[in-house]
């Protein structure tokens, strides 16, 4: 994969990513011919859309001119959602796209359901159509598309919520009239009941999955992935880097290149969607996006990465029958995550916005009940990233 001169792209501008988007002639055909034939590609289910193994989360990225280099070199495939940035990362997607061919790029957004109990995963009063139908137009003004290749609906952890008749019906229309053209569900939690629900269900196209080399479960997760599969479902993996360091100092990062390519070893994974927020990121997963084959060295580093807690939460949920204060501990250690693995403030701050926990959830529990399976100090963790929620979020953007 040809180097990236920021400089030279820079001064280059738009003019230089139009020029090659001009000459395509299909969907996929934006990328150096230099590269054309050792790019890997997938095909993302019954959707019949092939894709490279590599596409871009746009969740923490801000810069224009780091998704055109993307665009330049071969990514086609951008994920996004209407909650990203409070809609600027859709924005930002939006005026990018205008400049370019729409046969030649593939976007995904989502929409989150309002109203889910987090504990259950199941829908209230307020689990509306209405209120995700006002949110998918909402983004789609940002995007300014007249469709959306794929429509997520967003951190899904129940078979209830990939049944919920409104929505479905919802997305089903959304689908017939054009405005979106395959239907998705992302899933933070309880995978393997969404998955096999989405199974059953037949009529959806892809998932959107957290998947890495620290799940604690991940025989399971294989499992409901090669069924997804062989059931015409495209899976997207997320959550790649496994939180991206070890420490929240970021001294001691993972070895993204490894992480990456571990992920993309497992056949059923048909695309994956690394967050990317620098040039150095992106040439890193462009150089995975042509060979995946692990170094000795990358070997080694996973397997000790393996037995490493980090900063990564599998989301077993065995913590939530054990807090006395009945707090939602997976959740508050991805805000945790974000915070100090991604640096994404802005994320973890809304997280927590949303949870409504407060400033000090553990302040009447001397002795924390949790025994975390990732041997994470619950009570210490939730203490420093609580501590965020007495910022005004206007601070942070």
């Amino acid at each position: 994969m040809n180097k990236i001169d920021r400089r030279g792209f820079l001064r280059s501008g738009i003019a230089g990513a139009t020029t090659l988007v001009a000459a395509s002639t299909g969907a996929f055909a934006m990328m150096p011919k230099a590269d054309e034939q050792k790019i890997i590609y997938r095909t993302l289910g019954k959707t019949g859309i092939r894709l490279p193994i590599v596409s871009m989360g746009v969740m923490r990225a801000d810069n224009p001119n780091l998704i055109r280099a993307a665009m330049e070199n071969g990514i086609v495939h951008f994920d996004t959602a209407n909650g990203y940035q409070g809609g600027r990362n859709e924005k930002m997607l939006g005026d990018i796209f205008k400049e370019y061919p729409r046969d030649s790029f593939i976007v995904a957004t989502k929409v989150k359901p309002a109203g889910i109990e987090r504990r259950t995963g199941l829908p209230t009063d307020k689990t509306t159509a209405k209120d995700f139908m006002d949110k998918f137009d909402e983004s789609m003004k940002r995007l300014q598309l007249e469709y959306v290749d794929i429509l997520y609906m967003h951190a899904i952890q129940s078979a209830g919520m990939v049944n919920h008749k409104e929505i479905v019906k919802a997305m089903k229309k959304l689908k017939k009239d054009g405005r979106v053209k395959h239907l998705g569900i992302s899933t933070h939690t309880n995978e393997i009941e969404v998955i096999d629900a989405m199974i059953e269900a037949g009529f959806w196209e892809v998932v959107l999955i957290k998947y890495n080399f620290n799940l604690s479960n991940v025989d399971d997760i294989n499992a409901a992935i090669e069924r997804a599969g062989k059931a015409g479902i495209g899976v997207v993996a997320m959550k790649t880097m496994a939180g991206g360091f070890f420490d929240k100092e970021r001294t001691e990062p993972v070895n993204a290149t490894a992480a990456l390519k571990w992920v993309l070893n497992n056949p059923h994974v048909h695309t994956s969607i690394p967050g990317m927020t620098s040039f150095d990121m992106l040439e890193e997963n462009l150089r995975v996006m042509v060979d995946i084959k692990m170094t000795e060295n990358e070997k080694r580093d996973i397997l000790i990465a393996e037995n490493r807690p980090g900063l990564f939460c599998t989301t077993c949920s065995k913590c939530l029958d054990e807090c006395k204060n009945g707090l939602p501990v997976p959740d508050l250690m991805r805000a945790y995550m974000y915070a100090y693995g991604y640096a994404n403030l802005e994320k973890a701050h809304t997280l927590l916005s949303d949870l409504e926990t407060g400033a000090n959830p553990c302040v009447n529990c001397s002795d924390c009940s949790v025994s975390c399976a990732n041997n994470f100090d619950v009570k210490t963790k939730i203490a420093d990233i609580s501590r965020l929620t007495t910022v005004p979020h206007d601070f942070i953007i």
